[in-house]
């Protein structure tokens, strides 16, 4: 995948791109991750499906932000269409991802051909402050994986960078933190604002979500097919074969 960029409200933001002529799917990223978690996914897509990988703002290689609400993230990725030119693409999110996406396309319908929900709900109240502990220049990068720790690390590790001093992560802790307060809510309304075709994923160990809720979700919106793979709740790395097969399946039968 070749990194492009563009500018938005003062903004520069980061994106991969398959680069292929296929029909586009827009993918985006959990907190703490980056656009290159969707590279694996991409080979396997290639070349019917151009996959376009988002760094949303203050994350990977885009800039940091001064706030991080709803509008910020829909308007950061109505830019991201605007400069990739007319069309309709599929949506595919992992949890502030998935938000995102299903967020976006309640706003703009005319731009989601479908959505790719992945283990996110329509109802959030989650709180990450639990890793300000992270923040700050670890001398080593085996200092900072400790701090980290191995729950979370295999996740974050494309996250981590060098710094004069040693080594941190390409995010702001305190940020993202805020990030996450502002998209904890009941988004019921946005989820069932739009009746485009949907897969929407759990992982069958996942701590975010529960299987009460997601078959909710899928019962009461138009078009949506719940599907349950082993793994976490960052199935697309958990469990890259089986995201991958199942994702395909549903691109295969879209209209």
């Amino acid at each position: 995948m070749q990194r492009f960029n563009f500018q938005r409200n003062g903004l520069n933001l980061s994106y991969l791109d398959s680069g292929s002529n296929g029909q586009a799917l827009i993918a985006l990223h959990s907190h703490w991750m980056q656009s290159q978690t969707f590279a694996p996914l991409a080979e396997v897509l290639a070349p019917e499906w151009r996959v376009i990988a988002l760094d949303q703002r203050g994350h990977g290689e885009s800039d940091h932000a001064l706030t991080y609400s709803h509008n910020d993230y829909i308007d950061d990725l109505l830019g991201l269409t605007d400069h990739l030119g007319p069309g309709k693409a599929v949506l595919l999110g992992n949890s502030l991802g998935g938000v995102n996406a299903y967020q976006f396309a309640a706003r703009y319908p005319d731009r989601a051909r479908a959505l790719i929900i992945e283990d996110i709900g329509a109802v959030l109240a989650d709180d990450t402050s639990f890793a300000f502990a992270w923040s700050g220049i670890f001398k080593t990068r085996g200092d900072l994986g400790e701090r980290i720790g191995p729950r979370f690390l295999p996740y974050i590790h494309d996250s981590i960078r060098t710094a004069p001093a040693g080594w941190r992560l390409a995010f702001d802790l305190r940020e993202l933190a805020a990030s996450q307060e502002a998209v904890n809510g009941n988004h019921w309304q946005d989820w069932l604002a739009t009746d485009c075709p949907a897969l929407l994923l759990r992982g069958q160990q996942s701590r975010v979500t529960t299987q009460q809720h997601m078959e909710e979700m899928a019962a009461t919106r138009p078009h949506t097919l719940l599907r349950n793979l082993e793994g976490g709740h960052v199935l697309h790395f958990d469990n890259p074969a089986g995201f991958a097969s199942v994702v395909s399946e549903f691109l295969v039968n879209l209209p």
